[in-house]
Formats: structure tokens, C-alpha cells, sequence
């Protein structure tokens, strides 16, 4: 940092600049939490197949994940303020578009507005606090993007649980109180400052100046300024061309190949832990592990707030012991949690409840059933049992089309569960479409609340904060946009395989699945990762070189300008 004095006085103002930017994240973290109480009555509300439900959580995804390059491009155009006010406005549409639908169609282009903000936000946000952050809290600044996702997730927990009662039009609420906070975004925008690194870039040099000023409190940044000019005027010769130009000499660029590689790596690997499948599904998995939907909706509460908690922690050790210690540490929580996840469902599973009593009618497709897993496992029928007797529980075929989904008194006027003799508010019976009575259900919440206790302070902020440091200015928007875009790319490959894997390999076979593939990144971003704490936008890149690419390069700042960019040849990623 600098000589200058600036360090001290700048805290409070880069402070609140970054909580209002990461407004951004609160709305991306709402939006992914609100999903898994609103899927629980959509799907009724609408008839939804599983195809559909995938859809709906996925259209979102993959929208983020196009919009998130195609933020790379404007925010170098346009600068990040303007990206993340588009975001803003872009969300607001969206949730206004989800609240009014009266169809699954229209539902689908609401989820698909709103990606388009979110993967604006999601690649901007974590650019500009880092731009604005001074190097010794600049970790804990790009960390609190992720506390205020895992915010966003929690309200959004709370928020379910209150509508979850309105069955026909709770989920519109639930969607559409998005719209309020990016509205105060929005606004307030207007009065905050572009990133003076972006400004110099453009050649604004009084503009950065000011607005440097601003953000630090006092006129005294000489130092500072003279360093990002420095650095920007050195990179000055690659700010001529377009994105693909851009693209390719990054990939001709040693340094800036490497750090593009772990950025996409520990973005992949973020998701296909599974991190969104305990977000998106969570009142599905706890409803899975025998909770009925409301106890489950507002179960979802609990590893939501530890999710919350637990990122504190994040940013408190991220410039103390440092990023990669917290990421592989955050790996082996994630690896525990998981293998208590599928223990859980297994033992579940192996010990469902038999089938005890047979209640007459015509169809045999349910009545034939045997055991209970296998009976809610079939789309057709549901398990029907005396509450705190599970030796009373019969097989019973289903209203396919009611919220619901009662048994069906076509077959039989007097089923014990049907919509005529099932009281709700007092039941003497308990109705499961969807899951089974088991002494296990204690093992979905320590499994859920054990995953976001490792997942928070690693896992969830360090690929955005390690992502927002790596690059150089000429290459850092377009290198975050793609990392942004494989994070949302492997979130769409885990949102859209999840309901399909459960009927493949089962529950606990996909928690196995997922806990394989984070021994996997837990074993190479040990390997590969170095870290970057208490350094600056500039000193970081030269963790990336090579010693080949030293050796050819002796001012390090000139690896990103150099008109002879070292290409690939013998040199090692």
C-alpha cells in the first residue's frame, strides 16, 4: 500500500461502497435460495414434471452463465458501475415478470430475466469492490459478496416459510419481493463512484483521481494513483483490441493462461461439490428425509443461517491464515458433510418402513407394494400412516393433479387418506407423497448444516476473491467473466442432472458422487494453487510466472504488455 497515509483513512467509505455493490450479491443469493420453498408450490400450482422443476431452477443458471461473458465485454466498454446498475434493473424486470405469471411458460422467461442480472452481478460485483479495496482488506471486502449472498439465501428461507401457507399465490410474493432491493440498488448507484483503475484505463486520468479521493477520504493518494498509472500504462499497449483479441493473447500469455486455469478450476469445482443442490433443493432433500413440507420449509432456515454465520468466519481468516489454507480446509468440510449426507439417506433407505396394511381397491399397482421407499418412489402412489405408528402405513394410489396430491378416492370413497377424511389442520393420519417415516432425519440437517459449515468460509467466497485478484487490468474483466461462466456452466450441469441423478443412482449414491469429485479438487488446488494475501493487484501476478518467463522478462509488470507476449513454447502451465 501506500507511503501516503491513505491506508488508514479510506475504511470507511470503501466499506460502504462495497455493501451497496453488494446489493448484487444479496439479490443473486435471494434468487437462489427463494427457488427451493417456491418450487414446492409451483410445482403443484402448475403440475410441474421433473423435467420442468429443472427447467425452472436451471433457466436461470444458464442465462447467468452467457450474460456473465457477455459482462466481461461491457464492463470493459462501459465501465462496472454501469454493469452493476444494469443488473439491477434487469433483476427488478425479472421479478416483476415471475410474479405476475399465470403460466409456466411465462414463469420460465421471468427465471430467464432474471439469470441475465444475475450473471451481470456475479461477474461485476467482486471486479469493482476489488478495483476500489485497498491490498491489506481487499480479501475481506471481495468476501463480503459472498455474505451477502449467503444473506440473501437466509432471508429468502424466512420469506418462504411466511408464504409457504398460501398455497395458490405465496410463490408470487416469494419472487417478486426481489424487486425491492434492486430498486434501492439502483438508485443508489448514481451516487457512487466508477473504478479509478477502470477510469485510467480509459485515459480519465482527473476522473480516477476523484474518484480515488473519494473512496479513500483524502486528497493524499498520490502514491496510489502513481502506482495503478504505472501499471496501467504498461498494460496500455493490449487495451486496443477487442474481446477475442483480448481472449487469445491471454492464452498466449504464460502467467495469465496459468491464473486463468486455477480461476476456472476452483470455479468448477465450487459447484460440483454440490453446494447449489443444498440450496436450491434443500426443503426437497429435508422433505426427502421424512419432514413434511411446511416443517421443511422452514427447516431450510437452519443450514441457512450457519451458512450465514459461518462466512464471518471467512472474513475474518482470509488475510490471517490466508486464502488457499481456508480453501482446503474448506474442501475436507465439504467431503465430511457429504459422506453424512448419503449415511443418511442409505440407512434410511435400508430401514423404510413396511408396508402393513392393505386397503382395497381396483388398481394393484400401488397395493402390491411391499415397503414404503418403494411406494413413494413411484410416482403413481404415496404413503399413508397413523402419526407415531409406523406399523399402520399402506400403499395408496394418488391425485396426480392436486397441490396435494391426496389419495385418490376414484379407487376407494373410504381411503384414510383421502381429501375428504384428511384434516390438515388436526391429522390423526400423516399423508407422504414423497418420503418416508425414519429415525435417520436428524442426518439430513447435521448433513446439510456440517456441508455450509465447510462450505463458507472457503469454498463459497475464495474463488470469487482469488478470481477478482489474479489477472491484470487489461485481462481482468474478460478472465473473471469466463471464470464466472464455468462457475455457472457446472451449476447448470448440477441444477439440471440432480432430480435425475436421485432417480438413477439414488439419494445417496449422488451425495457419494459429489463428495468423489471434491477429493478430486481438494487434491488439485493443492497442487496447483499459490496465495495471494496482504499483495497487490500488481505483486500478484507475478506468482503466476515461470521461471522460464522470468528469466525472458525482467520488469514484471511488462509479462501482460510485452509486444513479443512469451507464447507457449516448452513453457509449463
Amino acid at each position: 500500500m501506500s507511503k501516503d497515509g491513505s491506508e488508514g483513512a479510506c475504511k470507511f467509505y470503501v466499506v460502504f461502497l462495497t455493501c451497496f455493490a453488494t446489493i448484487g450479491g444479496f439479490l443473486f443469493g435471494y434468487d437462489t435460495g427463494i427457488v427451493s420453498g417456491a418450487l414446492l408450490l409451483i410445482g403443484d400450482v402448475f403440475s410441474l414434471s421433473t423435467v420442468w422443476k429443472e427447467a425452472i431452477v436451471s433457466a436461470t443458471i444458464g442465462a447467468a452463465a452467457f450474460f456473465a461473458l457477455v459482462a466481461g465485454i461491457l464492463t470493459d466498454a462501459f465501465g462496472r458501475k454501469v454493469v452493476v446498475m444494469l443488473a439491477s434493473f434487469v433483476f427488478t424486470v425479472g421479478a416483476v415478470v415471475m410474479a405476475v405469471s399465470n403460466d409456466k411458460v411465462v414463469l420460465l422467461v421471468g427465471r430467464l430475466i432474471v439469470g441475465m442480472g444475475i450473471g451481470f452481478a456475479s461477474m461485476s460485483v467482486p471486479v469493482y469492490v476489488a478495483e476500489a479495496a485497498p491490498p491489506t482488506i481487499r480479501g475481506a471486502l471481495v468476501t463480503l459478496n459472498q455474505l451477502f449472498i449467503t444473506i440473501g439465501i437466509l432471508i429468502s428461507s424466512v420469506v418462504a416459510g411466511a408464504f409457504s401457507t398460501d398455497k395458490a399465490n405465496g410463490w408470487r410474493y416469494m419472487l417478486g419481493l426481489a424487486g425491492i432491493p434492486s430498486i434501492i440498488q439502483f438508485i443508489g448507484f448514481f451516487f457512487l463512484p466508477e473504478s479509478p483503475r477502470w477510469l485510467m484505463a480509459k485515459g480519465r486520468e482527473e476522473d480516477a483521481r476523484k474518484a480515488l479521493m473519494k473512496i479513500r477520504e483524502t486528497d493524499d493518494v498520490q502514491t496510489e494513483f502513481d502506482q495503478i498509472k504505472s501499471s496501467v500504462e504498461d498494460e496500455s499497449s493490449q487495451q486496443q483490441g477487442n474481446a477475442f483479441q483480448t481472449l487469445g493473447l491471454m492464452f498466449k500469455t504464460q502467467p495469465v493462461r496459468r491464473a486463468l486455469a486455477i480461476g476456472c478450476l476452483l470455479q468448477f469445482f465450487q459447484q460440483l461439490c454440490g453446494i447449489n443442490t443444498v440450496i436450491y433443493y434443500s426443503a426437497s432433500i429435508l422433505r426427502m428425509a421424512g419432514f413434511p413440507s411446511q416443517q421443511a420449509i422452514w427447516l431450510v432456515c437452519v443450514p441457512n443461517a450457519v451458512n450465514m454465520l459461518c462466512t464471518f468466519i471467512g472474513i475474518y481468516l482470509v488475510e490471517k491464515s490466508g486464502r488457499k489454507l481456508l480453501t482446503l480446509i474448506s474442501f475436507v468440510g465439504v467431503i465430511i458433510a457429504l459422506v453424512v449426507l448419503a449415511v443418511g439417506f442409505q440407512l434410511s433407505v435400508k430401514n423404510s418402513p413396511d408396508i402393513f396394511i392393505i386397503e382395497q381397491y381396483n388398481d394393484t399397482t400401488c397395493s402390491n407394494i411391499t415397503v414404503c421407499n418403494d411406494c413413494i418412489t413411484n410416482s403413481r402412489c404415496g404413503y399413508c400412516f397413523e402419526k407415531g405408528n409406523v406399523s399402520s402405513g399402506s400403499c395408496l394410489p394418488t391425485m396426480e393433479k392436486h397441490t396435494e396430491r391426496y389419495a385418490n378416492p376414484d379407487f376407494n370413497a373410504s381411503f384414510r387418506c383421502d381429501e375428504a377424511n384428511y384434516d390438515m389442520d388436526s391429522p390423526k393420519y400423516t399423508w407422504a407423497d414423497n418420503f418416508c417415516p425414519t429415525d435417520y432425519s436428524w442426518m439430513a440437517i447435521l448433513g446439510l448444516a456440517l456441508f455450509v459449515i465447510g462450505f463458507a468460509p472457503g469454498l463459497g467466497p475464495m474463488p470469487w476473491t482469488i478470481n477478482s485478484e489474479i489477472y491484470p487490468t487489461w485481462a481482468r474483466s474478460t478472465g473473471t467473466s469466463l471464470a464466472t461462466a464455468v462457475n455457472w456452466i457446472a451449476n447448470l450441469i448440477v441444477s439440471m442432472t440432480f432430480l435425475s441423478l436421485l432417480e438413477a443412482i439414488t439419494t445417496y449414491g449422488t451425495f457419494y458422487l459429489f463428495g468423489g469429485i471434491s477429493l478430486i479438487g481438494l487434491i488439485t488446488i493443492a497442487a496447483i494453487l499459490p496465495e495471494t494475501k496482504n499483495k497487490t493487484l500488481e505483486e500478484v501476478q507475478e506468482l503466476f510466472m515461470s521461471e522460464e518467463y522470468k528469466s525472458l522478462h525482467h520488469k514484471p509488470q511488462q509479462y501482460a504488455t510485452d509486444n513479443l507476449a512469451f507464447e507457449d513454447k516448452g513453457s509449463k502451465l
